[in-house]
């Protein structure tokens, strides 16, 4: 196989993921604090000993020792991360929707995990129990937050809960030194990976009857799905012409044997 088609086969493959993380962002433009994923990708080349030579003449008119350099790029996914910039702020006026304005998180119990979430709009379950959308409890003090049936429920700035007037505890908010740690397991949770501690945030606060809106920009991601498919589209008819090159070689030397 020629390096032309194995570059345009990983140019290939790689705008594809790209696709399908474009694709995942739009699908989730109205999901509450959704985080959109950033993919970057960089080339991978291709070296030989002699491309490490800066010059193998001893005068001017001295002819190469060695062929000129041949590098061959290939590209390649390097990473993969959650944009965790604010999202915006919009009024529900429930008083059990909360959104938080700064970097941090809610915890909540999920099976026998402690994961982490900004989807602030929660529900009060048939027990009383203050859950997530999926029925996870919000941690509060380090434990589930029982409401009364009708009671009122308030939170300040700094998510400190009273019910019916009466202090109830506090949401517990964290945050980490590194949230790029943060890996993402699905339903608006991310769970910290092996070694992140939790840490107090400092510029978090917590606003009653808001829910923060996903960061997602449409028009961007609309206009790197463009991009996305033109670049594909180019690798395609490269894999392509590569393809007929080839045939036509292998047709032509038939005829000659």
């Amino acid at each position: 196989m020629r390096d032309s088609s194995l570059s345009a086969l990983f140019g290939a493959l790689s705008n594809e993921m790209r696709m399908s993380s474009i694709a995942n962002n739009l699908a989730n433009v109205n999901t509450t604090a959704f985080k959109k994923d950033h993919m970057a990708f960089h080339d991978v080349f291709t070296r030989f000993a002699h491309d490490y030579v800066v010059t193998t003449k001893s005068f001017l008119r001295d002819k190469d020792m060695f062929p000129d350099p041949k590098i061959m790029a290939k590209a390649r996914l390097s990473e993969q991360t959650v944009d965790f910039s604010q999202g915006g702020m919009h009024q529900t006026g429930n008083q059990l929707d909360f959104a938080l304005s700064g970097e941090g998180f809610f915890r909540a119990q999920v099976g026998g995990d402690v994961l982490y979430t900004r989807a602030g709009n929660f529900l009060v379950d048939t027990t009383g129990t203050l859950v997530t959308q999926d029925g996870h409890a919000v941690m509060v003090e380090g434990g589930p937050l029982v409401v009364p049936p009708g009671a009122t429920l308030s939170v300040e700035s700094d998510g400190m809960i009273s019910i019916n007037g009466e202090p109830a505890g506090a949401f517990d908010l964290v945050t980490f030194e590194n949230i790029g740690a943060l890996v993402r397991v699905g339903s608006n949770f991310y769970r910290a990976a092996p070694g992140a501690e939790e840490i107090p945030p400092e510029d978090l606060t917590v606003q009653q009857g808001f829910i923060e809106k996903g960061n997602v920009e449409v028009v961007t991601e609309m206009v790197q799905m463009i991009e996305t498919q033109r670049a594909f589209e180019m690798y395609s008819k490269m894999l392509q012409g590569t393809d007929s090159l080839d045939r036509n070689m292998i047709v032509k030397i038939g005829k000659l044997l």
